[in-house]
């Protein structure tokens, strides 16, 4: 008799494969979809976790497979491989947005203004029950804000409120930003916007307040997340970049 020698494939070597793959294909196809708003954002959350269950089930099937392989020589190295990529693909966000939470302070509601924070009108009726309240910001967060982030600060410019706004305007329009409401006096000018986050498009509610002042153009920023806990340094960034972009296209002009 001629013995047949049968190769076995490592199991979990293919399980790992089909997990994380899945987990990838549900990871991209549900932040699309909360992105440009066919999912709303707490069934969102609910995916964000079962995703990275998904992600953190291939990773362990795919260790489990090399083992097997190693200790009894079955077949399943690519399998095993493309598994253990996958599934660090799907986990890289988590890993990122953990290391913003330890880095980052305990926030979802930034300003410029420590003292007099520009108001949100809109953002409170367009908050449903399960988002974060609009509330004012205390002594203790506004410490931990200027601790925190001491580079976040309004900005003064030698123009006329008008051509700040236009310019502003055109700033808002060119991040997408939903404007929500508009509104002041003959001094002062607030602008309420919605923004999205980069990637995944949570929102932020957004209000702008441009000020005459001293023969000058005052303009302070606040953002504040509609969901979470923390907002992992998104709000003080998101400031940071806009005034930055403001202060450029301002001094574009002058240079006109």
């Amino acid at each position: 008799m001629v013995a047949i020698i049968e190769q076995r494939y490592a199991p979990a070597a293919y399980r790992a494969r089909g997990v994380a793959s899945f987990a990838l294909v549900l990871a991209v196809s549900s932040a699309l979809a909360h992105r440009y708003d066919l999912v709303e954002t707490l069934p969102f959350l609910w995916l964000i976790a079962i995703c990275g269950l998904l992600g953190l089930t291939g990773l362990v099937l795919a260790i489990s497979g090399f083992v097997q392989m190693w200790q009894h020589g079955w077949r399943g190295l690519g399998a095993a491989t493309l598994g253990l990529f996958l599934s660090v693909l799907v986990l890289v966000p988590y890993g990122v947005s953990l290391f913003n939470i330890v880095t980052n302070p305990q926030l979802v509601d930034i300003s410029t203004d420590l003292q007099d924070p520009p108001e949100f009108q809109a953002a409170e009726r367009l908050r449903d029950a399960d988002a974060n309240p609009v509330t004012a910001l205390d002594a203790a967060r506004a410490e931990r804000i200027a601790k925190s982030y001491p580079d976040i600060t309004g900005r003064r410019y030698e123009f006329a409120r008008e051509s700040v706004e236009d310019v502003l305007d055109e700033l808002i329009a060119d991040r997408g930003w939903k404007v929500t409401a508009r509104g002041g006096d003959p001094a002062v000018t607030t602008i309420e916007a919605v923004a999205k986050s980069y990637l995944l498009g949570f929102d932020s509610d957004v209000v702008i307040r441009i000020e005459d002042q001293d023969n000058a153009t005052f303009v302070d920023m606040r953002s504040a997340s509609r969901y979470g806990s923390h907002d992992m340094g998104e709000n003080a960034e998101r400031i940071r970049r806009f005034l930055t972009e403001l202060d450029k296209r301002l001094q574009e002009l002058t240079e006109i």
